[in-house]
């Protein structure tokens, strides 16, 4: 058996501050730009770092393409329950003329709402500099430096102008792998105790299709694939999503699952898995569009406009907060009392093969859980708060609260939550959540029926006579 190599010893090095600022936020995703526009809003000097040129997370990156958890299924009922700086980020999607009206997925039970990629980029800079935050683009989070064992000093990143510190009074964490956290040492959980991860997908677009034909052909390319499978046609999972974009000739397809020879699913936090994972990915791609244009009415002259510049990844860490959402708080429609928004989205287990689909009782419930504020604030450090994917949530959990819709609603509450911690001069845990709820009421966001009429009440009674 051959030896490791030893290790190479790198020279001591200063490393050159790039900026100071009073909120950073790593990561570009839904949380992320949410975050960072409700902390700049404020007047805080607020920095978003984002490895690509463009903003979005999975969303652009892994040309997701589609909001899901917006909207929930109340009463049986489609409605969309995330609002706040949420409406404002998609209407300038729509005014773009980039924005799908909702559309039901899943069952027939919820509600997603597709969006043209390149739209919600140019809505998203704008968005930003709206807000009166500075995005750094191509700049890739690479270690933190402390200033005491329970804070945050320095981001260290690295980019083409070479390695810099971005100092911060306070971080908001929303790189979807949970990087600065566990940088920083804070406690996370990592799959479902067993080693399994939600599976990942790599996402392509459509071109040349042509709708009339094509009719309703969400419904039929899935009854195809059932029907080749059982002659012996083999297809990385069941639960194939081809649906429109905003011009009908081009459609979205998600309907491959990345696993490693062995059978577990790819890593996004290991770069030997992933970099496997996007050859994979892409062969998968192909392999299942040759069988969607060869046996698929309106496809005849199809071709693959975009494969995603990169795997979708659907869960790697989950930072351990002071609470964390769990499968039975999604499908029991849970209420907290430091609600900071809610999730429509259903269970969405991406396993071996195939897509688990579990909902809250329709139409009995109101369809939707409240988020607490407990979940974006982690246990170990205190200037720092966790908003996206790799909140605290339960493996089963953020199976459902990973989507886009809960992380918006995170974001807000992290960058507004942030403004008032640095206001007076307390950790994220002891923020007064009352006047937190306050404040986002006042901004636009839901937090849920019984949480939005309390802090509406709770408005009325401190404003001035």
């Amino acid at each position: 058996m051959s030896q490791k190599p030893a290790p190479v010893l790198e020279p001591g090095r200063e490393t050159p501050i790039l900026g100071e600022y009073e909120v950073v936020v790593l990561g570009g995703g839904p949380a992320g730009i949410v975050a960072a526009a409700a902390a700049g809003r404020t007047g805080r000097s607020t920095i978003l770092i984002e490895r690509y040129g463009f903003l979005g997370g999975a969303g652009t990156a892994a040309g997701v393409t589609n909001f899901c958890g917006l909207h929930a299924n109340v009463h049986g009922e489609h409605k969309r329950v995330v609002h706040g700086l949420s409406d404002e980020f998609t209407d300038r999607i729509d005014r773009l003329g980039g924005l799908n009206a909702p559309h039901v997925s899943l069952a027939g039970k919820i509600t997603a709402q597709a969006y043209d990629t390149s739209a919600y980029k140019i809505a998203a800079d704008e968005f930003l500099a709206a807000s009166g935050v500075k995005v750094l683009f191509h700049a890739f989070g690479v270690g933190m430096t402390k200033r005491s064992e329970r804070e945050i000093d320095t981001l260290l990143i690295e980019s083409k102008s070479g390695r810099h510190a971005i100092r911060g009074r306070m971080f908001i964490e929303c790189s979807g792998d949970g990087d600065l956290a566990a940088w920083a040492g804070a406690s996370f959980e990592l799959g479902d105790g067993a080693g399994n991860m939600l599976y990942p997908s790599t996402n392509f677009r459509i071109s040349g299709v042509d709708p009339v034909k094509a009719g309703r052909a969400w419904e039929i390319i899935p009854k195809l694939m059932e029907e080749a499978e059982k002659k012996g046609r083999r297809f990385p999972r069941k639960g194939a999503l081809v649906r429109p974009q905003k011009n009908p000739i081009e459609w979205r397809a998600n309907v491959t699952q990345i696993k490693n020879p062995d059978g577990s699913a790819v890593s996004g936090i290991d770069v030997e898995q992933l970099s496997y994972g996007e050859v994979e990915g892409r062969r998968q791609c192909w392999d299942v569009f040759e069988f969607i244009k060869g046996v698929t009415p309106g496809f005849e002259n199809a071709y693959i406009v975009e494969i995603a510049p990169q795997i979708g990844i659907r869960e790697t860490r989950r930072v351990v907060g002071e609470y964390m959402v769990s499968e039975s708080d999604i499908l029991e429609c849970a209420s907290f009392s430091d609600s900071i928004g809610v999730n429509g989205w259903p269970v969405e287990a991406h396993v071996s093969g195939a897509v688990l689909l579990k909902f809250p009782k329709i139409p009995e419930s109101r369809g939707y859980n409240q988020l607490p504020y407990r979940m974006i604030v982690p246990k170990d450090i205190d200037n720092l708060f966790v908003a996206g994917r790799c909140a605290s949530m339960t493996h089963d959990g953020q199976s459902s609260a990973r989507v886009s819709g809960p992380c918006f609603a995170m974001g807000q509450a992290a960058g507004t939550a942030a403004d008032m911690a640095l206001g007076a001069v307390v950790k994220p845990a002891n923020v007064d959540v009352p006047s937190l709820q306050r404040r986002l009421v006042a901004d636009g966001a839901n937090l849920g029926d019984d949480a939005s009429a309390t802090a509406r009440t709770q408005e009325k009674a401190a404003a001035p006579a």
